[in-house]
């Protein structure tokens, strides 16, 4: 029995040092597809059947996970192929000209590739940290119309609203409040989704798939 135990937890610990970014789990059966960083996700064993299965199950926190599907959700439920009415497309809801800047042109290709939503939300976030490296360094921290100015709360304005615009809004002190076709500013952003850990994502200046 103490031998059994031995290896199970020895093949618990040899599992986990292989955890890929397209991790599995499985919830009634059916077979769930996230796109996780290593330190956010943790090893399960499954008693109910014999041999132990083990699977991955995402820990949706203020980690990186949390933080994109945070931001999933408020654009379009998580929904992979939606398009809105001003022609923005996806789960994260980018614009075609975004998508070229990241060398991405064909849209339907997209719409039909999650993998390739959830790199390009990632090259995304990685140019926009690095266009706004220095004013992340000087904002963090400080408080401004009563909101507190969080590294995440700026990247998720950034994707709302560009990183010029973002810009604008830290260094007027909050006065360039710039928003979208739908009334949503940045001063918005900057408020739903402070506080997340963005420390994953690393600044690239020319971030590009």
């Amino acid at each position: 029995m103490k031998k059994n135990l031995l290896f199970i937890v020895t093949l618990a610990i040899a599992l986990t040092a292989f955890t890929q970014d397209d991790s599995l789990f499985f919830k009634k059966y059916k077979k769930v597809r996230y796109n996780l960083p290593k330190a956010n996700a943790i090893v399960t064993v499954n008693k109910s059947v014999e041999p132990f299965e083990f699977y991955y199950t995402p820990t949706v926190d203020n980690l990186y996970i949390g933080f994109k599907e945070a931001i999933a959700f408020k654009e379009s439920r998580g929904n992979y192929k939606k398009v809105n009415s001003l022609g923005y497309l996806g789960k994260y809801q980018f614009g075609e000209s975004t998508l070229n800047r990241i060398r991405i042109y064909d849209t339907q290709d997209f719409l039909d590739d999650p993998k390739l939503q959830e790199d390009a939300f990632y090259a995304l976030c990685s140019l926009n940290k690095w266009i706004l490296i220095r004013d992340i360094k000087r904002s963090v921290g400080k408080t401004i119309n009563g909101i507190e100015i969080t590294e995440s709360g700026i990247l998720a304005a950034a994707h709302l609203a560009g990183a010029g615009n973002v810009k604008k809004y830290l260094r007027s002190n909050g006065e360039a409040n710039a928003h979208d076709a739908y009334g949503t500013n940045v001063q918005n952003y900057m408020k739903r989704f402070a506080g997340y850990d963005t420390s994953f994502i690393k600044p690239v200046k020319n971030a590009r798939l």
